[in-house]
């Protein structure tokens, strides 16, 4: 182990002499920044990250509804939402499709929706007991930023672990599922306008639920990196629509 692998597990060790010491500290404390620092330190050593259930951390649980037992089943109930509201934004913007076209626009949310409820909607995303392959988090419950949509990865190696305490929680809300193909200014568009050109062609329904719902398309960022400025990308016009099954008849 490395010097600093050894002061961390020692520092770790002796977590509740080291919060004892620093409550003193912040006591007497007139500095701003001090007191930062101070409080933060308390705040961070006073983490329950590995507590599931309500019944072991109770404070984690403040302001949220009884029905949520555990960490896990609200953690994935907040990106069910997120991903819910993305559908609901889809299914208003009929009112933008041509009047012809709403009725094949309207199969396609019909598909899209059975889908999505086939896989609850994602929540697996946010939720630390799934497979590693389907979670943005580790089995601990740490995030980390991936970058704003112009880039591979966070500059600011942002990270956060909304299951540590409350106020994680709430700060998690402000990070962002970024659409890297923007939803309200190419995809659902394009999804419209498919439908309405496709003329005879099958649109191909699944790609345009890729880009909406899945993180083919999405990024998880911090508020600093979730950049609000047109991407300037567009959908792959190869995968717009899709050959129709042909039946062969045998002469």
């Amino acid at each position: 182990a490395s010097d600093i692998e050894r002061f961390l597990a020692a520092f770790y060790n002796q977590r509740e002499a080291v919060v004892e010491a620093a409550r003193k500290l912040l006591s007497d404390e007139q500095a701003p920044r001090r007191q930062k620092l101070l409080a933060d330190l308390i705040h961070n050593l006073n983490e329950n990250i590995l507590a599931e259930d309500r019944e072991d951390d109770k404070k984690w649980f403040e302001g949220l509804e009884s029905r949520f037992k555990n960490k896990s089943s609200y953690m994935r109930y907040s990106c069910e939402s997120r991903i819910r509201s993305y559908m609901k934004e889809v299914s208003s913007f009929i009112s933008n499709v041509h009047p012809t076209a709403r009725d094949a626009y309207r199969r396609i949310i019909d598909l899209m929706s059975d889908k999505l409820k086939s896989v609850k909607y994602n929540g697996c995303y946010f939720d630390r007991r799934e497979e590693e392959a389907v979670r943005l988090c580790t089995a601990e419950g740490w995030f980390s930023c991936q970058g704003p949509f112009d880039r591979d990865d966070c500059l600011c190696k942002h990270s956060i672990n909304p299951y540590s305490n409350r106020e994680s929680r709430i700060l998690f809300s402000t990070w962002n599922l970024d659409h890297i193909i923007e939803k309200k200014r190419a995809v659902v568009p394009e999804l419209a306008e498919a439908v309405k050109t496709r003329d005879g062609r099958e649109v191909n329904w699944e790609y345009f639920y890729q880009l909406l719902f899945t993180v083919d398309n999405l990024k998880l960022v911090h508020i600093a990196c979730h950049k609000k400025t047109n991407h300037n990308l567009s959908c792959d016009k190869t995968k717009i629509y899709r050959k129709k099954k042909q039946n062969h008849k045998i002469s």
